[in-house]
């Protein structure tokens, strides 16, 4: 019999705790460890759409990357979306996990998966934080290279390789080579890129005064979305899940979508 504990030990082996942020809320953060699993879904969010296939599907425990609960709760009720969420996971039996910013850092985890998506060789850890116990190092960004190319070329490969509605970018004013990214709001850290060499930033939540900062930096900025650069690991998560737990059925959300659209 499989349970939520043992998904949990193996999600630690995949993004130790160890690596998350100091302001994260990751791990089995409703149900109970000893809980048997026959089905788990797995999504990028633990929210409503997500929560309700989970309860219409069967499945025991939902796995997620962001976290069910992140600030401190006054209250569960029906009148808060996150309060409706929680209820639903409780009355069906369904445990959440999540691995957040651990998995961001993770060999493997969230910026592996996108540089990979992306098509990056070279791909290296910039301002590693540290080593895992099989001595790979760890940190948030991920940088690697491309075919030298124009923007312009560059910026159609991720709007097609993660199936973007649309892309906001600044232009540096230089082709594309040496390609940092950090799924996410990863904005702030833009200076590490810069530092490594890089010509281009593949991230998300831009503020205005980063795109300008870049601009100033001759670095090109690209804002795929923070879904788009971090839903690419959720298939990750359901393929090492139910590789290493054959005896259960994982599914990867079917209904969680991004809610941000593009008009014009």
């Amino acid at each position: 019999m499989t349970t939520v504990g043992d998904i949990l030990d193996f999600l630690e082996t995949l993004a130790p705790q160890s690596m998350k942020m100091d302001w994260d809320n990751v791990g089995l953060l409703c149900g109970g460890r000893n809980r048997p699993v026959t089905k788990v879904l797995v999504a990028l969010d633990p929210f409503g759409p997500a929560c309700r296939e989970a309860a219409d599907w069967g499945a025991e425990l939902i796995v997620t990357h962001h976290p069910l609960i992140f600030q401190p709760l006054k209250a569960v009720t029906e009148d808060t979306a996150l309060g409706r969420s929680v209820q639903l996971l409780c009355a069906a039996g369904i445990s959440a996990i999540n691995a957040h910013t651990n998995l961001d850092c993770a060999p493997g985890g969230v910026n592996d998966v996108l540089a990979a998506r992306l098509g990056l060789s070279e791909v290296r850890v910039l301002s590693p934080m540290g080593l895992d116990e099989q001595g790979r190092e760890w940190g948030l960004l991920r940088a690697g290279a491309v075919t030298l190319q124009p923007l312009t070329a560059f910026l159609s490969l991720v709007k097609a390789r993660l199936g973007c509605e649309g892309l906001r970018y600044v232009d540096g004013g230089r082709p594309v080579h040496w390609v940092a990214v950090g799924g996410g709001a990863c904005g702030s850290e833009l200076m590490d890129a810069v530092q490594a060499g890089c010509d281009t930033f593949v991230t998300a939540d831009v503020k205005y005064n980063q795109f300008w900062d870049a601009k100033d930096l001759g670095l090109n900025l690209i804002d795929a979305g923070h879904f788009y650069t971090e839903n690419p690991v959720v298939g990750y998560l359901a393929e090492k899940i139910g590789t290493r737990f054959p005896e259960i059925a994982v599914r990867v959300s079917e209904k969680h979508r991004d809610c941000m659209k593009f008009f014009g």
